[in-house]
């Protein structure tokens, strides 16, 4: 994979990755509200985060492409097993 696209491509998966987050917050929030309409955004920002993390790694080699720790550990905070799990691999490169 050459510089210019892995640029392109991890800014994408870092914004996926706080779609998804922003959407895990709308649903607390939703939850703690009774509030439907925010309980439904964060179902439509999550899935559109998780759609857009798939599209986002898939060519992505987590060995040479990831964030490594700080990777691995905003995965653990926002429960993102995939991130976590990526993160840690990049990590071993460091």
């Amino acid at each position: 994979m050459s510089d210019n696209n892995n640029q392109q491509q991890q800014p994408g998966l870092v914004a996926s990755h706080l779609q998804y987050v922003k959407g895990a917050a709308e649903g607390v929030i939703g939850s703690v509200t009774g509030n439907t309409a925010w309980q439904q955004s964060a179902e439509t920002d999550k899935q559109g985060g998780i759609d857009a993390m798939k599209a986002a790694s898939a060519n992505r080699d987590p060995a040479t492409d990831g964030y490594g720790k700080v990777e691995e550990v905003a995965g653990r905070l926002s429960g993102c097993e995939g991130m976590e799990k990526e993160g840690a691999i990049s990590a071993k490169k460091e």
